[in-house]
């Protein structure tokens, strides 16, 4: 969204962002650099640009070769410091994103949070003896120094067209680009020609060191619940209330759209803490469904609203996973990062 009457007040924070990046570029604010290898996921803007997929595959990827940690701040939780994610952990304790990745993987990685990064990320990585770590969602934080950077930029509103904070949704200027090694135009439609691709490629116009890659949503074959799953094309037979709580539904509406028609949807903001009042809408909203209904939400709210007694037994949730064009390819430069450092 472009809120050209804010353009002025975007000239103080181009100001203020400039300096800020220009103090840590010649060294008189301190970014610390680590011996472990440490990739970082990022993005140019506010909002949701697919990074949590991304982290989520390259943890899975990178933990069949090393022994492998995540590190994000732990968004929307009431604790503070470091903390590491495992079987008694909430998202209330270490944020719905950590809480989302445990869900899935259990301790085939090291899941950490840490709203200071520079002291989170030594002591996973000491108590951890970790090989690689990767840092969610840090390419503004510059106190920490990562090797490896990339940037993802939404192929429907990518960084290049867009403008700096409070016009635009930027939250460093389009420059802020160069410090990334791959940049990952995400949430890409199925069908992608070359020819759009080049047409990306010659806007982001990368330096030599510099790949972009593409990468699309791919939804599971299936929904699931507390103790059960239900196919996709089953979805057809039901009224369904779906429930989101993140920065963009748009993407899933339109896949949930070729399933059914019925569908009621209740939109809260980004990294929404649900309360009783909310629980409250939301059974109304579902009792006034048919006879055959369910509700039906993301992975990342699913980690909340189970929480709830009411819903535990009727929410279902739907993952998702990354997919990368020239996987690859991407997949090598990762690990011969990882193996050179």
């Amino acid at each position: 969204m472009k809120r050209w009457y804010l353009y002025p007040f975007s000239l103080g924070y181009h100001l203020v962002t400039g300096i800020r990046n220009t103090m840590y570029d010649l060294g008189i604010f301190k970014s610390t650099k680590f011996k472990t290898p440490i990739i970082c996921v990022g993005n140019l803007s506010v909002g949701g640009s697919g990074k949590s997929p991304m982290v989520m595959y390259l943890a899975q990827f990178l933990s069949k070769h090393y022994r492998t940690g995540v590190l994000s701040r732990g968004y929307g939780r009431v604790t503070k410091g470091y903390e590491v994610t495992n079987y008694d952990s909430n998202y209330k304790m270490v944020g719905d994103e950590a809480m989302q990745l445990f869900e899935r993987f259990k301790n085939r990685f090291v899941i950490a949070v840490s709203e200071e990064r520079v002291p989170g990320a030594k002591k996973v990585i000491a108590d951890m003896d970790l090989d690689v770590l990767v840092l969610d969602d840090a390419m503004q934080h510059r106190a920490i120094k990562p090797g490896f950077n990339i940037l993802m930029t939404d192929f429907n509103d990518p960084y290049f067209k867009d403008h700096l904070l409070p016009a635009g949704d930027l939250r460093e200027s389009r420059a802020g680009a160069r410090r990334a090694d791959i940049i990952m135009v995400s949430k890409c439609p199925d069908e992608l020609t070359e020819e759009t691709k080049q047409y990306y490629i010659s806007r982001i116009r990368p330096d030599r060191t510099q790949k972009v890659f593409f990468s699309s949503i791919g939804y599971d074959e299936n929904v699931y619940g507390k103790e059960k799953m239900l196919p996709d094309n089953n979805l057809n037979y039901y009224d369904i209330l779906l429930i989101t709580g993140i920065a963009n539904p748009k993407p899933l509406l339109q896949h949930l759209a070729k399933f059914s028609q019925r569908v009621k949807h209740l939109k809260f903001r980004d990294h929404h803490n649900f309360t009783d009042d909310d629980i409250k809408k939301i059974v109304a909203e579902y009792k006034k469904l048919g006879e055959y209904k369910l509700i039906l939400t993301t992975e990342k709210d699913y980690v909340r609203l189970k929480t709830f007694d009411y819903l535990r037994d009727i929410v279902y949730y739907w993952p998702i996973n990354v997919i990368i064009d020239k996987k690859e390819e991407f997949n090598q430069i990762i690990l011969d990062y990882v193996r050179k450092n």
